[in-house]
């Protein structure tokens, strides 16, 4: 179900660094540094501090698999990358 926004589009999920995290490239970003951070964190780091930056790791790929942007939200913007991306010329 999609969630009703005001008719003025989110400033973040407007801008061009909001549309380029809400694209395929963008999501395939988060996916790669997503799955990179838990490597580095499990195979280079290691200890508790490995299993921290492991589970930092997940945000990003987890946002990206599942089309969702966290940092829009966090601005006050839609959560869903589908949203994000009709805010494009707004």
């Amino acid at each position: 179900m999609a969630t009703q926004h005001s008719a003025r589009p989110n400033w973040f999920a407007a801008s061009w660094f909001g549309q380029f995290m809400a694209s395929g490239l963008g999501r395939a970003v988060r996916i790669i540094g997503g799955a990179a951070l838990i490597a580095g964190g499990l195979l280079w780091i290691g200890g508790m501090a490995g299993y921290i930056v492991a589970a930092i790791g997940l945000v990003p790929l987890l946002a990206g698999t599942f089309d969702k942007c966290v940092f829009s939200r966090l601005f006050g913007g839609p959560f869903s990358g589908p949203e994000i991306r009709a805010l494009r010329g707004r």
